[in-house]
């Protein structure tokens, strides 16, 4: 197989998908709202897909709450903000904590139904005042004690429900003035405050099995080059500072920060030492692009892949009914105030 994520362009394989998938043998597939009309004809995409690559091939959403999530109404909850927990944490850190894990919980219940094992989520983000909204209330909170506390959580209730969890972004997006699906981020803040503050978000969480890198310059390490396509961050903050040893995927390589064709994207990420591309957009022509460019799943890369995969456990079970009800029993009222994030 080759070490790349794609995306597909609607609810149903098109049969130049389907000799696509077949011929290019992703590891794995990633699904957007594009995907979903209904719960059966997701289910049986997925199915379709693991069929043509003829493996359990590990299939990813994001769905991480309010802004992002994939999966919504009339077929699935509305989940909150990940600052909704934070609100949470602040009043009680055992309560905060528990709900960040039962709500984990019970989105793992809804992919896992659909055959999704493996959700883009948590965020260890650290915002700063005066950066862009694009994480925003997705934050957990402002402190990276707070932040890997959540996360955590977050991470462990996804894993009971048979879900793995990604890392994201890493080493951090919080600071970033730009949206990244548009813009390449610019941060000037000196290393030893990005090591105390963002880079430490992510260390307590660094025994994960998958994260997912930003699409940031930190011009104090690496002036030049996004942390994706960066040996010097993915090497010497991602994998030393951080500590991180599991499987490392790019955020997506057709996002607007990058700059080059989505082939120099792409040997680019693998240069920097991403062991996993992710693209998204379903467009044929980009899938054909970085998949034409991606390695053979090979070496410490495969490893990672193999140790991943192997945490995908049966779920412990619940009664979703009672703990979806007590689910949103605990979050009422817990929207965060102006400035608690």
């Amino acid at each position: 197989m080759r070490a790349f994520i794609t995306g597909v362009a609607g609810p149903a394989l098109t049969g130049q998908e389907r000799q696509f998938l077949k011929e290019a043998e992703p590891w794995g597939l990633i699904v957007f709202k594009r995907n979903v009309a209904d719960p059966q004809s997701l289910s049986r995409l997925i199915d379709d897909f693991r069929s043509l690559v003829g493996r359990q091939a590990p299939v990813l959403v994001d769905q991480e709450g309010g802004r992002v999530q994939r999966l919504g109404p009339p077929h699935w909850p509305s989940y909150p903000p990940g600052a909704a927990y934070g609100a949470l944490y602040d009043r009680h850190r055992d309560t905060g904590l528990a709900a960040a894990r039962l709500g984990a919980r019970l989105i793992a219940a809804d992919l896992a139904e659909l055959g999704i094992d493996v959700d883009c989520a948590p965020i260890a983000d650290v915002p700063v005042p005066g950066a862009d909204p694009i994480i925003g209330d997705r934050a957990y909170g402002a402190t990276p004690e707070k932040v890997a506390a959540i996360a955590g959580a977050f991470a462990a209730g996804l894993m009971a429900g048979g879900v793995l969890p990604v890392l994201k972004h890493m080493p951090g997006h919080g600071r970033a003035t730009a949206d990244s699906h548009e813009a390449l981020p610019v941060v000037a803040t000196d290393r030893a405050t990005l090591e105390v503050t963002d880079f430490a978000a992510f260390r307590p969480l660094a025994d994960l099995p998958l994260g997912m890198t930003a699409h940031v310059v930190f011009s104090a390490i690496d002036p030049v080059a996004p942390a994706t396509t960066s040996v010097t961050i993915v090497q010497h903050v991602i994998r030393d500072s951080i500590g991180f040893s599991g499987l490392l995927m790019s955020d997506d390589v057709s996002m607007g920060a990058l700059s080059g064709s989505l082939s120099e994207r792409t040997k680019a990420a693998v240069a920097a030492g991403c062991d996993m591309i992710l693209h998204c957009n379903g467009k044929m022509d980009e899938m054909l692009a970085v998949a034409g460019t991606a390695p053979q799943l090979a070496g410490e890369a495969a490893r990672r892949a193999t140790a991943a995969l192997a945490l995908r456990k049966s779920p412990t079970p619940i009664d979703v009914a009672a703990r979806r009800a007590e689910f949103f029993k605990l979050m009422a009222g817990a929207e965060p105030a102006a400035g608690s994030a």
